[in-house]
């Protein structure tokens, strides 16, 4: 028994930090949008303004609470409501990695400083590399280049054909 459940397992985990890698990539431009869009300066400078521990205690807020949508929409899949379940993971998991990566993005130097949590995210980091130097991965980000550059050129052709009507 032990046997299958150590590779279900990791198949589980890979599975898991996928999609959290596939959403991050959709999340950094809405995070850096909101950025440059939303202007909170009161926010941003009690958040700056907060010590190592409470930094930590914030950041883990958003993942505390979003986390559970991935066993959730994998439910509501499991009984049939398929887009349930779609909408469930994706706005969850966005609204999760927007709100990760801004409160990543004001704390890091004061989260740094806490030796657990940099210990952990240099492993994140590793796992990241590795993953981003795999065969399927770097097939997937061509995939999507190649779909991105196809629409970018119906839009372009589509802009001709318009303006020559």
């Amino acid at each position: 028994m032990n046997r299958i459940l150590k590779p279900v397992t990791y198949v589980l985990a890979a599975v898991y930090f996928l999609v959290d890698a596939a959403f991050v990539t959709l999340a950094r431009p809405i995070s850096k949008w909101i950025a440059n869009h939303l202007v909170l300066r009161r926010l941003r400078a009690w958040i700056r303004s907060l010590r190592p521990y409470p930094s930590l205690a914030l950041f883990s807020v958003p993942v505390i609470i979003l986390e559970p949508v991935k066993p959730i929409a994998a439910y509501l899949a499991a009984t049939g409501q398929v887009v349930s379940s779609v909408v469930t993971l994706i706005v969850g998991e966005l609204l999760k990695l927007v709100l990760v990566e801004r409160l990543f993005s004001l704390t890091r130097d004061k989260l740094m400083k806490i030796p657990a949590f940099a210990w952990a995210y240099g492993k994140f980091r590793q796992a990241k590399e590795w993953l981003e130097a795999t065969e399927a991965w770097r097939a997937i980000r061509s995939s999507g280049r190649a779909i991105r550059n196809y629409v970018a050129q119906m839009k372009t052709s589509g802009a001709l054909l318009f303006r020559q009507s």
